[in-house]
């Protein structure tokens, strides 16, 4: 599984980089191109800042927290290995996603945007965004999952320990 997760967060950082570079050969900055006018568009923005353009110009801070919280999910996943496909998954997508954007701040300056769904007047976004949300979501949804299952199975211990008990 080593070599799949692996070649999992290659993939998410090749599919990363090679969009980010075809926004930037084929559109100027703010430029933007309409797939569905008013609803969905490429339009290239240089993004200095985090999430929604938080904290412009801070790109030292990013590039810090980024690397600490790769180097802990990598470690926790090939050192550690969560025995849930599902997490082992997220958490690679959650990596390949980081390095994507961080290699464009190191590189660059600041990260390569170009999703714009303007339909809703959500922010400009990339593909390492979108499988960072993507991994979070997965990650989050399996630890409900567990959780309900926890206690789903300390419940149904309780009942038969009581059970257990009525019967003596």
């Amino acid at each position: 599984m080593t070599v799949i997760l692996i070649a999992i967060i290659l993939g998410v950082i090749g599919l990363d980089q090679l969009t980010k570079w075809l926004t930037v050969v084929n559109l100027d900055e703010w430029e933007s191109f309409p797939l569905w006018q008013d609803v969905f568009h490429f339009t290239y923005v240089r993004n200095t800042g985090m999430a929604f353009g938080m904290l412009k110009d801070h790109r030292w801070v990013f590039i810090v927290f980024s690397t600490v919280s790769i180097v802990a999910l990598l470690v926790y996943l090939f050192c550690f290995r969560p025995e849930s496909r599902w997490m082992q998954v997220s958490m690679a997508f959650i990596v390949g996603g980081g390095i994507g954007n961080m290699i464009d701040r190191i590189l660059l300056g600041y990260v390569v945007d170009f999703f714009d769904f303007r339909l809703i007047n959500f922010a400009v976004f990339n593909v390492a965004d979108s499988f960072v949300c993507i991994g979070a979501g997965m990650m989050i949804l399996y630890l409900v999952i567990d959780l309900v299952r926890e206690i789903k199975l300390e419940r149904a211990k309780k009942a038969e320990e009581k059970n257990n008990a009525d019967v003596e």
